[in-house]
């Protein structure tokens, strides 16, 4: 049987996705590839100033944890927790390293990131405009 609270836990993010205003929603859709846009901008440019990007990857590690053995009956027939003994469990890390940039290439991705924000901006005017319009506040 399920815990109650687990199934709320499971409902969680359902209820908060359905926040907002009909009209919110919309122009949160609507805006949605800008704000992308947007911050792949601003981290551009924070690499053309760094004059260095950064690369995220995963590695594997290990570290030394307590576990614990299978469970055991004693002499009048119950289950007892099994002794603990330490173990090694892997994990998965996120690791940022420096790597370098062609800084013309970077400037000329600016640019043009730039350009297709000019452009969404239009796009996504006309679209809050008809969220607007459909979903009156």
């Amino acid at each position: 049987m399920t815990h109650p609270l687990f199934r709320l836990t499971l409902a969680l993010p359902l209820l908060l996705a359905a926040c907002g205003t009909p009209q919110e929603r919309c122009i949160g859709t609507a805006t949605r590839d800008l704000r992308t846009l947007n911050g792949l901008i601003e981290e551009t440019q924070a690499n053309l100033s760094r004059g260095f990007a950064y690369e995220e990857y995963t590695v594997t590690r290990s570290r030394w944890v307590q576990c614990r053995s299978a469970p055991i009956r004693d002499s009048n027939g119950n289950l007892r927790p099994g002794p603990t003994y330490m173990c090694l469990d892997d994990y998965t890390d996120t690791v940022r390293r420096p790597v370098s940039i062609d800084l013309a290439e970077e400037r000329r991705k600016l640019d043009g990131m730039l350009e297709k924000k000019r452009e969404l901006n239009r796009v996504a005017a006309a679209q809050i405009e008809s969220c607007k319009a459909q979903f009156p506040e």
